[in-house]
């Protein structure tokens, strides 16, 4: 289920990582959010759009309606996170020599965010502080906001796999082009139940859709 107007530009994989049973694209986001996610703690992303995005800074699109978590440490700001969601890992100063991938999310719903009145009422949904959303609403204000609510599954075991170079860069979208780098949904296990998200779903569509 999708907001009006808003659907994927490349649903799902490509048919060749469907055929394999992996997951060939994952969507970057701050390492301890990806961690929140896979954990159910929170469901709801905030989107805008990186500097190097296909369409120009800033431009968000939902290009694929199920990928893997990728867990960025580029721009993450701990202070900006609720402290009751806040890692006790401290701040990672340096790009590791390899990325754990815990899970994997599909889309359950997106929205262009109206206003921040409007996403203050969805608080308790996201683990970020007002700086954070500040600068969110802040980056390019011509420039729409959209608030993603997402179906988590977590693998029963992390998958290493090697940070190459092909990753780096502040985009929403990475492709996993080799195989040995792909995911496999089997065996995953949703985070939420299928009534929580529902609740969760109509809640904010009614918030964000006013």
């Amino acid at each position: 289920m999708y907001a009006v107007g808003i659907t994927p530009h490349n649903p799902g994989d490509s048919p060749r990582a469907k055929a394999e049973g992996m997951i060939d694209i994952a969507l970057k986001e701050w390492t301890c959010t990806c961690d929140l996610i896979v954990e159910g703690k929170v469901c709801l992303l905030l989107r805008k759009g990186g500097v190097h995005e296909h369409d120009g800074p800033g431009r968000f699109k939902l290009e694929h309606d199920r990928f893997a978590l990728f867990p960025a440490w580029e721009h993450e700001n701990l202070d900006w996170i609720k402290p009751e969601f806040r890692p006790s890992r401290g701040v990672i100063v340096e790009e590791p020599a390899e990325v754990e991938i815990k899970g994997y999310a599909e889309v359950a719903g997106i929205w262009e965010v109206p206003s921040r009145a409007a996403f203050d009422q969805l608080d308790d949904l996201h683990p970020w502080l007002s700086p954070q959303i500040d600068m969110r609403f802040n980056y390019k204000p011509d420039r729409p906001l959209y608030a993603m609510l997402v179906r988590a599954f977590r693998f029963g075991e992390s998958m290493i796999i090697p940070n190459r170079p092909a990753f780096a860069g502040c985009r929403s979208w990475v492709p996993l082009t080799r195989v040995e780098d792909r995911p496999t949904p089997v065996g995953a296990q949703a985070v939420l139940n299928d009534q929580s998200l529902d609740a969760q779903r109509a809640r904010v569509a009614d918030v964000l859709r006013r």
